[in-house]
């Protein structure tokens, strides 16, 4: 089954590296749509965008997603990852600006907005992309990696000099909610010599403590600490879901991640799609989908009826 939004969702905040005011709504879409961007800044014609892999443009410090017109927007990755973490198949986003707000940093808030407003399913076909043949592309000691699953899982590594940050690995499988309960509250991460660089050069305007954890020299610097031990490891999943969630369909397969950034995972699903032995569609099984609200879950407060049918 394909799902859309209830009801139109909007957002206000700041762009990460602008600095600036940026309005945003979801609406629903029919089913079989797919995903859109709409620059409601810009001329009609040349405003939309699709969700898509091809789409991407720029991975340097966040994802960005450009049209053949040059309208972009940039940090989808966090939307995407809750979309994907929420099962929402179908709908447009629409944004007066050309970043998503970065909102606390996480997904949380998109997630929160999705479970209030509810969602409808309905019965339309929903193809997956099923990995047969696993696909690597590396980076000196990065690499990424989709092999075959039974369901859509994550694993990854990463390591930072940094004793705040040192050596950190996790690995699970996205069903019955685990996006919304493990990953989705995990923040965006920096260092501070990085941040004061970054706004030398005219970006990171929107950044700050209220949405990133900044560390300067083996400490958090954020008053209230981290909101778990490994929220770093997990934000890099997060990214990773969201920038996966570009491939246009549900992956049914595991994604590996050591090191990796969106360069490399937008790169590992270009690489995908160039092997046409290495994955086929194949109809979605529900049971392996995103079932994104467990009744009562905290960060939603839903109860059984936020999914209609």
């Amino acid at each position: 089954m394909r799902t859309t939004l209830r009801n139109d969702i909007e957002f206000s905040g700041v762009g990460l590296h602008s600095g600036h005011p940026v309005s945003l709504i979801l609406s629903p879409l029919e089913f079989g749509a797919g995903i859109h961007f709409l620059r409601t800044d810009l001329p009609a014609d040349t405003a939309m965008i699709p969700a898509r892999f091809d789409q991407v443009t720029d991975t340097r410090l966040c994802t960005r997603v450009e049209n053949a017109d040059g309208a972009s927007v940039s940090t989808v990755e966090h939307l995407m990852a809750a979309l994907a973490g929420c099962g929402v198949t179908d709908a447009l986003i629409g944004v007066d600006g050309p970043e998503i707000p970065i909102m606390d940093g996480s997904s949380a808030g998109f997630v929160r907005a999705i479970g209030e407003a509810g969602l409808v399913r309905g019965y339309a076909p929903l193809k997956a992309i099923k990995i047969i043949k696993p696909v690597t592309v590396e980076d000196g000691d990065k690499s990424a990696t989709l092999r075959p699953d039974d369901g859509f899982s994550l694993e990854f590594h990463i390591a930072f000099d940094d004793p705040a940050i040192g050596r950190q690995s996790y690995e699970m499988a996205l069903i019955n909610g685990a996006f919304v309960s493990e990953l989705s509250d995990c923040r965006t991460f920096g260092f501070l010599h990085e941040v004061e660089y970054l706004r030398s050069k005219g970006l990171a305007k929107g950044g700050g403590l209220q949405n990133a954890i900044v560390i300067d020299k083996g400490r958090v610097l954020n008053p209230e600490g981290l909101r778990r031990d490994d929220e770093f490891v997990r934000h890099k999943m997060l990214d990773a879901v969201g920038d996966l969630a570009l491939a246009g369909a549900p992956i049914i397969g595991r994604y590996v991640g050591v090191k990796a950034g969106h360069e490399m995972t937008n790169r590992l699903l270009r690489a995908l799609f160039e092997q046409d032995d290495a994955w086929i569609w194949v109809d979605a099984d529900p049971a392996l989908l995103a079932d994104p609200f467990t009744a009562g879950h905290p960060l939603t407060g839903r109860d059984d009826h936020a999914i209609a049918v």
